[in-house]
């Protein structure tokens, strides 16, 4: 499976009248299964939302999608001397490769709207610097 292709798993409570309808609408076809209908309404709303979203990413300078930073990024970043602000909607990752040291030197900042993957050693280290 590629870095694009994980999922990450959230839990939501529903009362049981709303629980009951979508296991109505599963049972009559509608929807394979809960997960389904549930990714279905997610994405309906997202596409909804979609106008919003772009404006707001291109006000608050999000990158969109994934981004993905590789030991030799951030090496270039550090003989360049200069600091990454990491702002990102969907998936930031750093190559597992990049030592906690590289990290605090190269990034600045790291916001991440969605998921955001490293070492749990870069973690730690750019603790201070996630919001």
């Amino acid at each position: 499976m590629t870095e694009i292709e994980k999922t990450e798993k959230i839990t939501i409570n529903l009362g049981p009248v709303d629980l009951g309808q979508i296991d109505l609408l599963v049972q009559e076809g509608f929807y394979s299964n809960r997960t389904d209908f549930i990714r279905t309404a997610i994405r309906n709303q997202l596409t909804t939302h979609a106008e919003v979203v772009k404006r707001t990413v291109a006000r608050k300078t999000l990158v969109l999608g994934l981004q993905h930073y590789t030991r030799q990024d951030l090496e270039a970043v550090r003989a360049a001397g200069e600091k990454l602000q990491i702002n990102v909607l969907g998936l930031a990752s750093i190559a597992e490769d990049v030592s906690p040291e590289l990290a605090l030197a190269t990034i600045d900042s790291v916001v991440v709207l969605g998921a955001f993957r490293a070492s749990s050693q870069v973690k730690a280290a750019l603790a201070g610097r996630i919001t």
